[in-house]
C-alpha cells in the first residue's frame, strides 16, 4: 500500500511539473509609437493571435514618436531591448548595420525564400533593409509627406486654395505671412509650419533641390555645396522669430493640430496616414470637404524637382533573443501585416504590397495621386549607420539659426565639424 501511495506521488507530482511547463508563455514585447486607429486593430490582432497561440503573450508597449527612437536606443545600450520594435528606417538602419536585429526568417513568414518575398511586394521595398542579401524587417507602412491645407481659413484671407496653394518654398513664406496671426511676437495661428525634429525626411530634400548633399558620394566629405546649405538655413533663419517669426520648433506640432479645425494652423506636413486621424478625430471636418492634400514645394531656383523623402517604418526583431522566440516574433509580425487592407482603410497606414498598391479601392482613396506622384519624384531617406546621430547633428544646426540666432555660415561650420568628425573614426 505503501509504494502504491508513493508511485501516486510521484506520478502526481510528475503531472504537475509537465503542466506547470506547458502553462509558461512565451512573452513577447512589441514596442510601437501612439496611433489610436492603429492600437485599436492591432489589440485586437494580439488578441486572435493569442487564442491561437495559447502559449504566447504579447505586451504592445507605446511611446511617443518623437520619443521612440531615445527609448529603443537606451534599451539595446543596456541590452534590455524589446523583442520586436519599429521606427523611421532612417533610425533602425544602424541596427542592422551594428548586427542588433534578426534577419527575416522565411520560413516562419510562410515564404520559400527571399525571392517569394520580394514578389508579394512593390519594387525596392526590401532596399534600406536588405544587407549582406538577407532582409531585416518587414514593412509596417511606407510613408511620404505632402502639405494638408485648411480650405476656410486660405479663403479667410481672399486666398483660393485650389489655385494659391504654395509651389515654392518662397511662395509657402508669403502665404503664410498672409496666414499668419500674432499677438504681440506670439504666433496664435500659423499659416504652416515644419516636422520638427525629422530633418532627414524634409529638410535634406530642400538642401537637395538647391544641389547640396549631406556627405559625399564616397562617404569620405560631410557636407557637398556649401552655399545649397547656407541659402536652406537662412531659409529657416528667416521662418523663426528672429526673422519673419511664421513658425518655430518651440509650438506644437503643426500636425497633432491640423485635425482640430480650429484656426490655430492652415497648413501642415504630414503623410497619408494623416487623413485616417482627421477622419477618426473630426469626421465633420474629414466630410466637410473643407480640406486638401498639395504637393511638397521646391525652391524657386531648385536645380532638383525632388519631393519630401520617403521613408518606411519596418517592424524588427531583437538578434539577442532565442532562435525559438524570434520564430514567434516573425509569426506575430507576419499575422499582423496580413490585414494590409484594414491598416489602409483604418490607419492610413500604406504597406507596399503589390495586391494592395495595385487594387483600384488604394487608387480612388482620396489624395492618394498627390501623394504617389511626389513619391515618384522623391528620393529615399538617408541611411547611414549613423544617421540618427547626424539628424541630431543638423537639428543642432537648425535651431541655432533658428532660436539662437546664429549665422547659418557659423552654424554650417559646427555641423561640418561635428559630422566630420564621426565620418574619420568609421
Amino acid at each position: 500500500m505503501k509504494k502504491v501511495w508513493c508511485l501516486a506521488v510521484l506520478l502526481f507530482l510528475l503531472v504537475s511539473s509537465v503542466s506547470g511547463l506547458s502553462a509558461k508563455k512565451t512573452v513577447i514585447n512589441y514596442w510601437t509609437h501612439t496611433d489610436d486607429n492603429r492600437t485599436r486593430i492591432e489589440n485586437r490582432y494580439i488578441a486572435e493571435f493569442e487564442k491561437m497561440n495559447p502559449n504566447v503573450e504579447i505586451k504592445r508597449v507605446v511611446n511617443e514618436a518623437s520619443k521612440m527612437g531615445d527609448i529603443v536606443l537606451t534599451a539595446f545600450a543596456a541590452n534590455n531591448g524589446p523583442d520586436i520594435f519599429n521606427l523611421p528606417i532612417e533610425q533602425e538602419y544602424g541596427y542592422i548595420y551594428n548586427q542588433r536585429v534578426a534577419a527575416v526568417d522565411y520560413q516562419s513568414l510562410g515564404y520559400k525564400n527571399l525571392a517569394a518575398l520580394q514578389a508579394d511586394y512593390a519594387p525596392n521595398t526590401f532596399e534600406p533593409v536588405t544587407m549582406n542579401k538577407k532582409i531585416y524587417g518587414l514593412p509596417l507602412e511606407l510613408t511620404n509627406w505632402s502639405i494638408f491645407i485648411n480650405k476656410k481659413i486660405f479663403r479667410s484671407v481672399g486666398l483660393d486654395p485650389e489655385k494659391d496653394y504654395p509651389k515654392t518654398w518662397e511662395e509657402m513664406a508669403d502665404i503664410s505671412e498672409k496666414l499668419v496671426l500674432r499677438d504681440g511676437e506670439i504666433i496664435t495661428r500659423r499659416g504652416f509650419d515644419f516636422r520638427y525634429p525629422y530633418y532627414l525626411v524634409s529638410f535634406l530634400p530642400m538642401v537637395q533641390q538647391l544641389g547640396g548633399d549631406l556627405i559625399s558620394a564616397d562617404g569620405k566629405k560631410a557636407i557637398v555645396n556649401e552655399q545649397a546649405w547656407i541659402k536652406a538655413l537662412n531659409f529657416m533663419k528667416e521662418w523663426g522669430p528672429h526673422g519673419r517669426n511664421l513658425g518655430s520648433p518651440t509650438y506644437v506640432n503643426a500636425r497633432k493640430i491640423f485635425d482640430k479645425d480650429n484656426n490655430d494652423i492652415a497648413m501642415c506636413l504630414s503623410g497619408f496616414y494623416q487623413e485616417g486621424r482627421l477622419k477618426e478625430d473630426n469626421p465633420e471636418f474629414y466630410d466637410s470637404g473643407e480640406w486638401m492634400v498639395a504637393p511638397f514645394p521646391v525652391f524657386k531656383d531648385a536645380v532638383q524637382n525632388l519631393g519630401c523623402a520617403y521613408y518606411g517604418h519596418y517592424l524588427m526583431v531583437n538578434a539577442s533573443i532565442p532562435k525559438a522566440k524570434q520564430k514567434i516574433a516573425w509569426k506575430f509580425i507576419k499575422y499582423m501585416l496580413d490585414h494590409s487592407l484594414e491598416y489602409l482603410t483604418e490607419v492610413n497606414l500604406i504597406q507596399p504590397r503589390k495586391d494592395l498598391v495595385e487594387s483600384d479601392l488604394f487608387k480612388n482613396l482620396p489624395y492618394t495621386k498627390v501623394f504617389m506622384d511626389d513619391m515618384a519624384r522623391s528620393k529615399p531617406v538617408f541611411l547611414h549607420e549613423n544617421g540618427y546621430q547626424f539628424e541630431q547633428y543638423i537639428k543642432q544646426a537648425i535651431e541655432a539659426v533658428m532660436l539662437s540666432n546664429e549665422k547659418s555660415e557659423v552654424a554650417l561650420a559646427d555641423l561640418r565639424r561635428n559630422l566630420q568628425e564621426v565620418l574619420d573614426e568609421e
